[in-house]
């Protein structure tokens, strides 16, 4: 992980922003030597959202497998994510 001092981002915040886009990976920002903040890019937070979503989906979806829960078909599925994307299309 990258770390930067604050005065970087204060004094030159369109390179610190091409760094944050090209190393598409967390960037630790320092003040007055101390990690302070962690900054990403949009797309990068975005993609973290995401994944964090589809780990807790499947935990669920472990602990219902793993407490016997009944667990929706193939097609109901399927069924269910047609909707979504043809509601999405509106």
């Amino acid at each position: 992980m990258l770390i930067k001092s604050s005065t970087s981002l204060r004094n030159d915040y369109n390179n610190f922003s091409k760094v944050c886009h090209q190393l598409d990976e967390p960037i630790t920002v320092t003040k007055n030597g101390e990690a302070d903040l962690v900054v990403i890019s949009y797309e990068a937070y975005e993609r973290m959202k995401a994944r964090i979503k589809l780990q807790s989906k499947l935990l669920i979806a472990e602990r219902q497998v793993d407490t016997g829960d009944e667990l929706m078909s193939h097609e109901d599925v399927m069924t269910r994510i047609r909707r979504r994307i043809d509601a999405a299309k509106i």
